[in-house]
C-alpha cells in the first residue's frame, strides 16, 4: 500500500490574525520543514518496504529451494532403531498393464522402514562380501555394482562376468557360509514385505535385478554412474512388484548425502540409511524416488526385488 500524504499539523497554518512577510516567511519555513519531514517519512517508509520485500523473497526463495532439495519429512532417521514403520499409500495404475497374480499383486501399497530384522553385526558381514566382491573391479565412475546371481560386476566403464571373467579365483574371494548368509537375510526380508502387505511370503519370487551398490563422490563417467535420477522401478524393470533395500553402511559417518528420497506431489520423504535397516515399498509411481549424490565417503547398500510373476524369478546365488 501506498504511503498517504498528511496535512501539515494546524499550528503550522498560522497562529495569528496579522499579515505581513515575518508571519509570511515563518509559514515559508514551516512549508519546508514539513516537507523535509514527509520526505524522511517516505524514504523511510521506502526503505522499510524494500527490507520486508527482501524478507519475503528470502522466504520464498528458501522455500522454493526446500521444495526442490526435496526433503520435508524425514522418514527415518539414523540415530534411531525402528521396530517397524509402515506409510501405506493409494496404488498407482502401472500394475494393471501387468499379469495379475490374485494374492500378490499389490493391491495394498506403501513403504516400510524396520531396524528390526537384520541386526548390525549381519551387517556387517554382508557388506564385507560386498568389499571383496568389488575389489575385483570397481566403475570408474562413483557407483560399481556387483549382482552375485548373474556375475554382473562394474570393471572401469563396463560390466564383467565375475564367475567367466575371474573363474576359479572367485574359491578365494566367497565362501559357502557368505552365500547361506546371502541367502537367510534375503528370506527375512522377504517374509517381513510379505507380512506387511498381508500376502503369502511363497508367492514371491526373487527377481532380477537383485545387487549390491557401492556409491561414492568421484565424479561420473557413464550413465551407469548416474544413480540420482528418479525412477519409477515398475516402469524401469517391469517385473519388479516389491522393492527392498538393505543399507550397510552409516549416513554420516561413513558418508555424506547418500538419502533415500520418496518423491511425492508436495512433500518428500526421506530415509537416512543405517546399517541393518531395511527399507521396503511397492514398485509402482505411488513410490517414486532418488537417491541424494553422495558427497563424501562411501556409501553402500544391497537391493533386493521380488516379482509376483513367476516367470521372471531367479535363484538364489551359488558358488560354483
Amino acid at each position: 500500500m501506498a504511503p498517504q500524504r498528511r496535512a501539515a499539523p494546524r499550528g503550522a497554518e498560522g497562529g495569528g490574525t496579522a499579515a505581513g512577510p515575518d508571519r509570511g516567511g515563518r509559514r515559508h519555513g514551516s512549508a519546508k520543514k514539513s516537507r523535509g519531514q514527509q520526505g524522511s517519512r517516505c524514504r523511510w517508509l521506502k526503505a522499510a518496504f524494500l527490507l520486508s520485500s527482501a524478507a519475503i523473497g528470502g522466504l520464498l526463495s528458501w522455500s522454493c529451494l526446500s521444495a526442490e532439495d526435496g526433503v520435508t519429512e524425514v522418514l527415518a532417521h539414523r540415530r534411531e532403531s525402528l521396530r517397524d514403520k509402515f506409510v501405506e499409500v493409494p496404488c498407482s495404475e502401472d500394475y494393471d498393464s501387468h499379469k495379475r497374480f490374485e494374492g500378490c499383486t499389490p493391491r495394498k501399497c506403501g513403504r516400510g522402514v524396520t531396524d528390526a530384522v537384520i541386526t548390525r553385526e549381519e551387517a556387517e558381514r554382508i557388506r564385507r562380501i560386498a568389499e571383496r566382491g568389488l575389489s575385483l573391479g570397481g566403475s570408474d565412475g562413483g557407483a560399481s555394482i556387483l549382482d552375485l546371481h548373474s556375475g554382473a560386476l562394474s570393471l572401469g566403464k563396463h560390466f564383467v562376468n565375475l564367475y567367466r571373467y575371474f573363474g576359479d579365483k572367485i574359491q578365494d574371494i566367497f565362501t559357502e557360509e557368505d552365500f547361506a548368509l546371502y541367502r537367510d537375510v534375503r528370506q527375512r526380508i522377504q517374509q517381513r514385505i510379505a507380512q506387511a502387505f498381508g500376502i503369502s511370503s511363497a508367492s514371491m519370487y526373487l527377481t532380477k535385478p537383485t545387487f549390491f551398490s557401492r556409491i561414492n563422490s568421484t565424479e561420473a563417467k557413464t550413465t551407469h554412474d548416474e544413480y540420482w535420477h528418479p525412477h519409477i522401478d515398475k516402469v524401469t524393470y517391469g517385473s519388479f512388484d516389491y522393492t527392498s533395500l538393505l543399507y550397510l553402511s552409516d549416513y554420516t559417518e561413513d558418508f555424506g548425502g547418500g538419502r533415500f528420497v520418496f518423491m511425492d506431489a508436495g512433500s518428500n520423504k526421506t530415509i537416512e540409511p543405517r546399517a541393518g535397516r531395511v527399507s521396503f515399498f511397492t514398485s509402482g509411481s505411488e513410490n517414486l524416488h532418488r537417491v541424494e549424490k553422495v558427497h563424501w565417503g562411501t556409501r553402500y547398500a544391497i537391493t533386493i526385488s521380488f516379482t509376483c510373476n513367476p516367470d521372471h524369478g531367479i535363484g538364489d546365488p551359488v558358488l560354483i
